[in-house]
């Protein structure tokens, strides 16, 4: 599901409206759950599945990765494809010989220990891969943010069109990859970069009600001017996957309590269960969801000006400053020079201050000079 967040899952969750303390309950549970966090499409490249476990209800800790597992995908005409572990409980298929189809059936399954420590087997219900029309259109407006001060500031809403006249999508979800262009303000080798990041919301649309087909000015995305992403040029690309009616009610339930606790992708109740369960124990709840999602993308590129921009990100780089020509323990690890002078240095003590690739890539993407 190409999410950049850990499901952090609460076994309870007491709320009520207009509460303003959280309200955490003593409680002897400390039952770990799977979670099934997969996503398989009709594109060339690799499809992941993560196994973790969940964490009893007030702990801080990441969610534990399910290691040493057995997960394999089965489709409807009885091939069986082996997933490989990569990274501790993320499981990968082999692109060379794997690609989902549109209107075949997808079973996942996995054998792994369960939380006493037996080998346990799972499955997911039988999913078939519906067809998703391409995005029709992206563009974004400028937008006016209220501020305390009369000087206006500008954000970037970025919309979408989506028109399927055939009507077989009827249910929609959508995520982004954004990339920007940075550049630190001082003369130093690495000046200029790119950084990345995924989105991590739930972005869903149903046009069953509807009589047409046809999502207009969808919101993706609103981009702030309190970051540094509009400042030179920005670019995203938005991800559209056509999802079944169950999987639908699955996200819809999942944004629902987390817009009332506040949280996204950082909550999953265990009331809330997904498609895949244990054919060993039908008690043991499993989270979690396991997509067959056809997929379309399309890019935006972003070179604007906004009103209100903030340009003082490095205000607290020049953290020392000390004469030319003596020398700096430390130099290259601890300290760095970002300005140098006839009579002076002025050295910083944050390594992003004097390497943008710190905090993201010197190499220059291929599609960058899109418009």
């Amino acid at each position: 599901m190409n999410l950049r967040k850990y499901f952090i899952i609460l076994l309870y969750i007491i709320a009520s409206a207009g509460c303003i303390t959280q309200f955490i309950p003593e409680t002897e549970e400390t039952q770990s759950l799977l979670v099934v966090e997969g996503l398989i499409t009709d594109q060339p490249g690799e499809n992941t599945v993560r196994l973790s476990r969940s964490q009893p209800i007030g702990s801080y800790t990441d969610p534990e990765p399910v290691k040493g597992c057995k997960v394999t995908i089965e489709d409807d005409g009885g091939n069986i494809y082996i997933l490989h572990e990569g990274e501790p409980g993320t499981y990968l298929t082999d692109p060379a010989i794997f690609q989902g189809a549109v209107g075949r059936k997808y079973t996942l399954h996995i054998e792994a220990r369960n939380a006493s420590g037996k080998l346990s087997s799972y499955r997911s219900f039988s999913m078939e891969m519906n067809p998703v029309p391409p995005i029709d259109s992206i563009y974004y407006e400028k937008q006016l943010i209220n501020n305390d001060d009369d000087s206006p500031q500008e954000g970037c809403q970025v919309y979408l069109n989506t028109i399927d006249p055939e009507g077989l999508c009827k249910y929609y979800r959508w995520d982004f990859d954004e990339t920007w262009e940075f550049k630190l303000p001082y003369d130093v080798d690495n000046q200029i970069c790119w950084a990345s990041d995924k989105s991590d919301a739930i972005n869903i649309k149903s046009t069953s009600a509807l009589t047409e087909n046809v999502i207009y000015r969808h919101p993706v995305n609103f981009i702030t001017n309190e970051t540094d992403r509009l400042n030179i040029k920005y670019s995203m690309l938005i991800n559209q996957y056509s999802i079944s009616e169950d999987e639908f009610g699955y996200w819809k339930r999942i944004q629902n309590i987390s817009d009332d606790v506040g949280g996204l992708y950082d909550i999953i109740p265990a009331s809330i269960t997904g498609n895949v369960y244990c054919t060993d124990d039908p008690n043991e709840t499993v989270l979690g969801y396991f997509s067959v999602s056809a997929k379309s993308s399309k890019r935006i590129m972003i070179a604007d000006s906004f009103a209100g921009l903030r340009h003082d990100f490095n205000a607290y780089c020049g953290t020392d400053t000390v004469p030319s020509g003596i020398q700096i323990p430390g130099l290259g690890t601890s300290l760095w020079i970002i300005i140098e002078y006839d009579a002076y240095r002025v050295l910083t003590r944050y390594r992003e201050c004097a390497d943008c690739s710190y905090r993201g890539s010197t190499m220059r993407p291929d599609y960058w000079d899109e418009k």
